[in-house]
């Protein structure tokens, strides 16, 4: 290209450059209103109760009994499951984090939002250059051509053009600052789906162990009515009891084993959600099994301050990223009410010969500016911006509401800790005290100084003592587990969870 042209390519590049360049100096005013991220409730102090928070729970004889310690401001760990020391439980936990579906499907929804920021930042940010390249052949009519017979010609382009939105008013601005709070809102969705997962994982297995302790028991208890019923029955053939206590016997076995089923029930059905959180299904094999004796209730429980709490739940960062892109949608819908600046500009080459198409005679080149002032559009823009400023008052609505649930999601768990702590303290005696009373009936009635009835009494109330045990200590495991859960899983103290390459789409499909 000889110098002419590239002065001729090079005054409207300039001058593009040149617009380009103001309009970038321009985009820094944004109408509308900034957003801030809201502070923590003022009255959220340094307690979730209304007293002040007790430094410990009870503590109780034999398992799950250890008085558990409240560490204020001590920050949850990100692997919290580990603090019940069950290699199992850590094992299960990271297979659900790695082969659940759900948990891939956030990743993917995060991805998503990710590429379709960088398409709009791509698309509003940037100026938009085209080359084309044409060749087209075409007969024009006698009346086109002037010509009595019209003309058969081809025609040969190549242009280079550009396009550009002045963002003046701070539309793209905004629009882009709304894409990219819903990419934080993925990525904290993505961050409550783990903790989610994480927690219900831990709490099957509790619930699975929780119905094996309680199958146990009621097994152990329906033995020993067997032996008890056998014994009946000698005595009975012989006449030494009447048969109302033979019958009496029988109905309280009968009881003891239909009690079973809805046992074998829950156990079953813990085992086959533990599977499908690990994404398989029921029937596949290499499932552990969980008992209570092999999870450790931690001692030390740490306590965020309520004023971190809501940097900490990440249902509350995705309610504020929500807010954030209703916030941005009012400064888009204002700015849309303001001109808008285009600049456009096009370099290229017409000949009717190849061989001319690069020739200086065929070059051109065009710049033009447009502004575009909305005068009248039926009030469509001005309620456009009433109904994102509605929409961004139910978005500070819903974001209030998810703090609130979720102090009262801590306070209720800190409550059933200390509860819960007393409830199995007290139900350890009404067991011991069952078990005694049973045993000593069991003695009376062999030598006679107790009736059969005060037996079966007695067999009853340590049956009923002991499951409620079993529960009051699966309790205590559930309410630890609650409480990491409610004060954000320690997602913040972990590297951000491994995006499944593309190619594991296509493998899985």
């Amino acid at each position: 290209m000889n110098t002419y042209k590239r002065m001729q390519l090079g005054a409207p590049m300039r001058r593009t450059t040149l617009g380009i360049a103001l309009g970038l100096a321009l985009a820094g005013c944004a109408v509308g209103p900034n957003f801030k991220s809201p502070d923590a409730p003022a009255a959220a102090g340094t307690s979730y109760l209304p007293g002040a928070q007790p430094a410990q729970t009870d503590s109780a004889k034999g398992l799950a009994g250890d008085a558990q310690r409240f560490v204020s401001d001590r920050d949850v760990p990100a692997d919290w499951w580990t603090l019940f020391r069950s290699p199992e439980l850590d094992g299960l936990v990271r297979a659900a984090l790695e082969h659940n579906p759900t948990m891939a499907g956030a990743q993917a929804s995060l991805r998503e939002a990710e590429e379709n920021y960088r398409a709009q930042s791509g698309n509003l940010l940037y100026p938009s250059v085209n080359a084309q390249l044409g060749a087209e052949r075409e007969r024009q009519s006698a009346v086109q051509s002037f010509t009595p017979s019209g003309i058969v010609f081809n025609a040969y382009s190549a242009s280079v053009n550009v396009s550009y939105t002045l963002d003046v008013f701070g539309g793209v601005k905004r629009q882009i600052e709304g894409a990219q709070a819903e990419v934080d809102f993925q990525r904290y969705q993505m961050e409550a789906t783990y903790l989610t997962l994480s927690t219900n994982v831990v709490l099957t297995a509790i619930r699975e162990a929780a119905a094996s302790a309680q199958l146990k028991a009621t097994r152990e208890v329906l033995e020993s009515q067997e032996k008890e019923l056998s014994l009946i029955e000698k005595q009975y053939s012989v006449g030494a009891i009447p048969r109302t206590s033979l019958l009496t016997q029988r109905n309280q076995v009968a009881l003891t084993r239909a009690s079973i089923p809805a046992l074998e029930k829950a156990l079953d059905q813990a085992k086959h959600q533990l599977a499908v959180y690990v994404g398989k299904l029921p029937s596949e094999s290499g499932m552990p099994e969980f008992q209570l004796e092999s999870l450790h209730l931690p001692e030390e429980l740490p306590l965020s301050l309520p004023s971190n709490l809501v940097r900490q739940r990440p249902d509350i960062r995705a309610a504020e990223a929500q807010l954030h892109e209703a916030n941005a949608k009012v400064g888009l819908a204002t700015a849309n009410m303001y001109p808008q600046v285009q600049l456009t500009g096009a370099y290229g080459f017409q000949a009717l010969h190849p061989n001319d198409l690069f020739s200086s005679s065929s070059g051109y080149w065009s710049i033009a500016g447009g502004l575009l002032q909305p005068l009248f559009n039926g009030g469509a823009l001005s309620a456009q911006r009433r109904a994102s400023l509605a929409a961004l008052d139910a978005a500070g609505a819903q974001y209030k509401s998810t703090v609130l649930t979720a102090f009262q999601s801590v306070a209720d768990t800190l409550v059933a800790l200390e509860t819960d702590a007393a409830a199995l303290k007290a139900q350890v005696e009404v067991e011991s005290l069952a078990h005694e009373s049973m045993d000593l009936s069991q003695q009376q009635y062999k030598l006679g100084g107790a009736s059969y009835l005060v037996l079966l009494d007695a067999q009853r109330n340590y049956q009923q003592a002991h499951v409620a045990l079993v529960q009051a200590q699966a309790a205590r495991y559930s309410d630890t587990a609650a409480l990491f859960q409610a004060l954000g899983g320690g997602w913040w103290n972990r590297q951000a969870v491994a995006q499944a390459p593309a190619a594991s789409s296509a493998s899985a499909q």
